[in-house]
């Protein structure tokens, strides 16, 4: 029934798999991969036509886990799989920005590529099984499809790389989280998180991923080789050559006078009357014709453009190749946020601002792992009228989820450690202009606003982005790219990072993939880039503000002994809302012991502190504490101190005098001052008033007699046996002894001297 075809190979320490013919037969390719015990399913489709005036190319990349592969059933309401969440969007792209270049120009096919994680090991990461899965399912499918490409994870633990590294490996134990694509011939696409390592250590990590992803892009190939389907017969001749060099004399003049200006708005108003030129050229033509000729149009702005800058090294805005545009910082921007910064770069700007929260603002992240929470968040938005446009408004795009993870990784590195710092931080990015880079702008503008909030971060972090033009074997790196420079370059390449080494690193090709000497290139001028950004970051703001803002909550840390949460706690959680809504400060106890109390108020804090610390605080003999009469009986009173803890203030501890009723001396909720005389083995405490001036808490003299202490023999209980009056004893029948000494056995007056107290002996 089925036609199952399977290639296996060995890779990293465990078994890659690829299979094709039994699962989804109806899709153009489908590919089962399972890598240890996690499995993705990658179905491609395509549609058979193009549809009506598509003028450019429709892929969709859709990713997917399923709960049920980790053994979960989701939260939430609906208890199922709904919208992508931040690591679905993210693997998305991931698997979309190296697949897209590699398919030809002018193939405008609509395609939907979906990939579903079936099972999950909790240690294989199911990215990259999903980016070969997806690769090996293209390359089978017949599409015209330049590929395939392999993928591998490299983490750096003790100095050495390390391929496809465990969940718990990549940050626990390493340096690096960095994530490559690449054909056999050339590295496609990298994204990265590192330890502020160097630029060496980074391009090694990159060349390693690379020779390992070879291997993978042979086990696709063999697979290929017994089930590919028959490549797809399109018609891609360039139709555009005849039409461009007319327009070429029409408006050429034109396009390249318009790059000339620095200004972008002019720069627009100059290629959008270009453009309205050359479209009244073609009024009269049909509408095929029309769309070759905005194609036409794009093609020659690209080939001016490109020209320029490879042979005169000219660049749209009259800048050197490797100059960062003028640079202006600000801080404390707005007066109740508790950081803020405004970055400018040119004509990029961001404003950005940094908001420290308690423990319960933490995000919530329901993933294949459980329950997961992170102190850490950046949020990045891109309005529309940052590029003068106008566009929906409010709905958070793939690519806002893409760059503000960007940030985020630039920037978690150097953040404190969360045991020294216990706040939530959260990061808001507003882009306000965009003309290249707002994802650096953001990192930049993100470092400065979390100094400015008293984050103490371990050093400042700056991005830049670098592009690229490449013709055969000629090529030119451009620092702080313009807009239009990413458009019509071939490179998307971003680096950020502190003075101390590579924080982030992205990078994006539009073509066939770059070399080792491009990337040495690349990184070496970014190197340098980053460095001029950030003594204009300093000029700012050098270093992490002493304190956290006046506006933000404060936040103390207390280690208790486990064996005391309860006593926190209370019954039912009873004891720790007393303590907030008698304090007003937020109280956070984890398993360990570690409390958190936090309020913008500092007496508030210290108040709950107290309260905690008479909790857990072991009574001490002789000393005096401030306490709370709770309860009143027919022989003292019952006083609360310490907090948590209870003891008998006995009437006869009351006053020096004789107290006939405890209510005549005290009464429920009054404050007393007590002094502790004993605590017995049980832990119950015997309390005294009467040895404390009630008004100065100071000790008094104890002007009462003290106590005979008579032996337990003078005065024997009723029934015991412990000894009569004169000893011997207990007094009665049923006691030891009769009421002058002996036992019963003696009669009333003998009794066995035996049977006496040792101390009513005769010595002789």
């Amino acid at each position: 029934m089925f036609d199952k075809k399977t290639v296996s190979i060995e890779w990293g320490g465990k078994t890659l798999t690829l299979e094709t013919g039994q699962i989804a037969r109806q899709a153009d390719g489908a590919v089962l991969a399972t890598y240890g015990e996690t499995v993705v399913l990658c179905a491609v489709t395509a549609a058979k036509s193009v549809r009506e005036g598509q003028d450019f190319f429709p892929l969709t990349v859709h990713y997917q886990e399923k709960f049920s592969s980790a053994g979960r059933i989701p939260g939430g309401f609906f208890k199922r799989e709904g919208r992508a969440t931040e690591k679905e969007t993210l693997t998305s792209r991931l698997i979309d920005r190296p697949v897209r270049p590699l398919f030809p120009e002018g193939f405008y096919n609509e395609i939907n590529v979906i990939c579903q994680v079936l099972s999950y090991d909790g240690e294989t990461e199911p990215d990259i099984l999903a980016m070969v899965a997806a690769s090996a399912a293209l390359t089978i499918s017949g599409l015209p499809f330049m590929g395939p490409i392999g993928a591998a994870r490299v983490g750096y633990v003790d100095g050495e790389y390390v391929l496809n590294p465990s969940v718990s490996t990549i940050f626990d134990e390493g340096a690096l989280d960095l994530v490559v694509a690449a054909t056999n011939d050339a590295v496609m696409m990298v994204e990265s998180e590192a330890k502020e390592l160097s630029e060496e250590t980074m391009l090694g990590a990159v060349m390693f991923a690379h020779e390992e992803s070879r291997k993978v892009i042979g086990a696709i190939i063999d697979l290929a080789e017994q089930a590919a389907k028959d490549p797809w017969e399109v018609d891609l001749s360039d139709d555009t050559a005849a039409i461009k060099e007319k327009l070429r004399g029409v408006v050429g003049d034109d396009i390249a006078a318009a790059y000339k200006l620095t200004d972008k708005s002019e720069r627009q108003d100059a290629l959008n009357a270009a453009r309205a030129k050359a479209k009244e050229t073609y009024a009269d033509e049909d509408g095929q014709t029309q769309m070759t000729a905005n194609k036409a149009v794009k093609k020659l702005e690209s080939e001016i453009v490109r020209g320029a800058i490879l042979k005169d090294g000219q660049r749209i805005d009259g800048r050197k190749t490797d100059e960062v545009r003028p640079i202006e910082a600000m801080v404390g921007l707005l007066p109740r946020t508790h950081g803020s910064a405004l970055f400018t770069r040119g004509e990029t700007q961001a404003i950005c601002t940094t908001t420290l929260g308690t423990k319960d603002a933490e995000q919530m992240i329901d993933g294949l792992e459980g329950l997961s929470y992170s102190p850490f968040m950046l949020h990045y938005n891109f309005p529309p009228y940052s590029v003068g446009e106008v566009g929906r408004f409010g709905f958070t795009s793939r690519r806002e989820t893409g760059h503000g993870k960007l940030a985020w990784r630039a920037l978690h590195p150097v953040l404190p450690d969360h045991e020294e710092f216990p706040y939530t931080i959260r990061i808001l990015s507003d882009i306000t202009e965009s003309n290249g880079s707002s994802s650096m702008a953001t990192v930049c503008g993100g470092c400065l606003s979390m100094m400015d909030a008293g984050v103490p971060i371990e050093r400042p972090v700056s991005g830049i982005a670098m592009g690229l033009i490449l013709e055969g074997t000629d090529y030119t790196v451009l620092s702080d790219i313009l807009g239009d420079e990413d458009h019509l370059g071939d490179m998307d390449f971003k680096v950020a990072g502190s003075e101390a080494g590579i924080t982030s690193l992205q990078m994006d090709i539009k073509v066939a993939g770059i070399t080792q000497e491009i990337m040495t290139k690349a990184l070496d001028q970014a190197k340098a880039g980053r460095a001029h950004i950030l003594g204009e970051m300093t000029k700012a703001l050098g270093n992490s503000r002493g304190e956290v803002s006046q506006h933000a909550p404060r936040i103390e840390t207390i280690q208790i002994d486990k064996s005391k949460i309860r006593d926190i706690i209370g019954t039912g959680g009873k004891v720790i809302r007393e303590i907030v809504a008698e304090t007003g400060a937020k109280v956070d106890i984890d398993d360990e012991g570690i409390i958190k109390i936090s309020s913008s108020d500092g007496s508030q804090i210290e108040a709950a502190k107290k309260w905690i610390e008479g909790i857990v605080e072991e009574a001490e003999v002789g000393k005096i504490y401030n306490g709370k009469v709770v309860n009143i009986v027919d022989f003292g009173a019952f006083v609360n101190f310490m907090g948590g803890k209870d003891g008998l203030v006995h009437v006869s501890e009351m006053k020096n005098e004789r107290v006939e009723k405890p209510g005549d001396v005290v009464s429920e909720g009054q404050e007393v001052k007590v002094k502790v005389l004993e605590i017995d083995q049980r832990g119950k405490v015997r309390l005294s008033m009467r040895v404390v001036d009630q008004e100065t808490g100071e000790e008094l003299e104890d002007t009462r007699p003290p106590r005979e202490n008579k032996p337990r023999g003078d005065r024997g209980p009723r029934r015991g046996g412990g000894g009569g009056r004169d000893g011997g004893g207990g007094r009665g029948p049923r006691g030891g002894g009769n009421r002058n000494g002996g036992d019963n056995k003696g009669g009333k007056e003998g009794g066995n001297p035996d049977h006496m107290p040792a101390f009513l002996k005769d010595d002789d």
